[in-house]
């Protein structure tokens, strides 16, 4: 290690906590030239900012991000923020000439994000958007197989991300806890906070999405608002499904909800081609289902890569075959490509142009359930 990346992180929640992890952890695991060094931590709650940086080891704090921005000694600056802080703390980082880590989805909606593409290519620093499920070992094996021409054309993608914490009717919108329920804040539902994540994956595996056609629905209409007594209309979308046609004449269908009962966190994508196919479920993580049709007819069938070997991609960094890894190491695994890509100046990860054309096609997807017809996607 010959280099010291001084990091700013924004945002004492529960991704704050996520990244501040892997910043810990980075440098035990992966041989990169950059050290990680957890400069400062910045949120408006002074109290919970304090413990926090005790308990992570945090070298400074700020409670205002703009002075964090501001210090000449922060290198990166890291966005855990909710959704309509976005545009203007990467707005500012990226005229101060910092590094840029966003957490996803980029904005509110695409004109919300056009501006913060503008800012960070015009400052012409790296960034990146942590869709970290990308950095599965068995989803970045699928990658392989498919670049690879292993299935061959494909003809169809489908994908399901499914979760039931907001069954109840109880369960209130708001708040530093469910502000993902509050479209004032987070900008959309499922749409944003799930279906990025797959519209991101299915784009890196086969191509732009050109065309959807969608339905969204909010099962319960009311609820209490965080630290109000009175009930408030719900604005989000609960559930979201849709059509897509993609560019290389692939069709897709995509679906997502909140009101799954027993789904606490199902991401998964199904790949079928020619030549054959490959599946996956994040329940099951390490394990991606692969299907070769130019096996023999006697033994040809759907098998099971456990992707735990140190062939498998990032394994070789952490431990023994049957030891499997988990949602921290994900994102540990995405900041060791980020910050491989800072030494040697190449793009290793998904940067904020790449999540506007997901924000465009987010966008598109509530737009075509507005209005009940075809949307066709923009580009950025």
């Amino acid at each position: 290690m010959t280099k010291k990346l001084n990091v700013g992180l924004i945002g004492c929640g529960f991704m704050g906590k996520v990244h501040s992890n892997a910043y810990l952890k980075l440098n035990k695991f992966f041989d990169v030239e950059h050290e990680m060094v957890m400069k400062c931590i910045c949120d408006s709650n002074a109290e919970k900012l304090k413990t926090f940086a005790e308990k992570w080891g945090w070298e400074s704090t700020e409670t205002d991000w703009r002075k964090m921005i501001a210090r000449d000694d922060i290198d990166l600056v890291d966005v855990c923020t909710p959704n309509n802080t976005h545009h203007d703390i990467v707005i500012a980082a990226a005229q101060a000439g910092k590094i840029i880590a966003l957490e996803k989805p980029l904005s509110m909606d695409a004109e919300d994000g056009v501006p913060m593409v503008e800012a960070v290519e015009k400052s012409g620093k790296p960034n990146m958007v942590w869709f970290n499920y990308r950095r599965v070992p068995a989803a970045a094996l699928a990658k392989q197989i498919i670049d690879e021409g292993r299935i061959g054309r494909v003809f169809h993608y489908r994908a399901k991300y499914l979760q039931d914490y907001t069954i109840s009717p109880d369960v209130p919108q708001g708040g530093d806890a469910l502000w993902r329920l509050d479209a004032k804040v987070a900008g959309s539902g499922v749409t944003g906070d799930l279906l990025a994540h797959s519209i991101d994956m299915a784009t890196w595996f086969i191509g732009p999405i050109e065309s959807v056609c969608a339905m969204t629905e909010t099962f319960i209409k009311e609820r209490v608002m965080q630290g109000k007594d009175k009930k408030m209309p719900v604005t989000i979308d609960d559930a979201c499904a849709f059509l897509a046609r993609f560019e290389n004449g692939a069709l897709g269908t995509f679906e997502s909800t909140r009101y799954a009962c027993g789904r606490k966190n199902q991401n998964t994508f199904e790949v079928n081609g020619e030549k054959g196919s490959v599946a996956f479920d994040l329940e099951t993580a390490h394990e991606l289902e692969y299907f070769d049709h130019s096996d023999p007819v006697s033994v040809r069938g759907w098998r099971t890569i456990q992707t735990w070997d140190s062939k498998h991609p990032y394994m070789k960094n952490w431990w023994v075959p049957g030891c499997g890894i988990g949602y921290e190491h994900w994102h540990i695994n995405t900041l060791a490509d980020f910050v491989k890509g800072l030494d040697t100046g190449e793009k290793t990860c998904p940067d904020l142009k790449d999540a506007l054309a997901t924000q465009y096609a987010c966008d598109a997807v509530l737009t075509s359930a507005k209005n009940k017809a075809w949307e066709t996607i923009k580009k950025p």
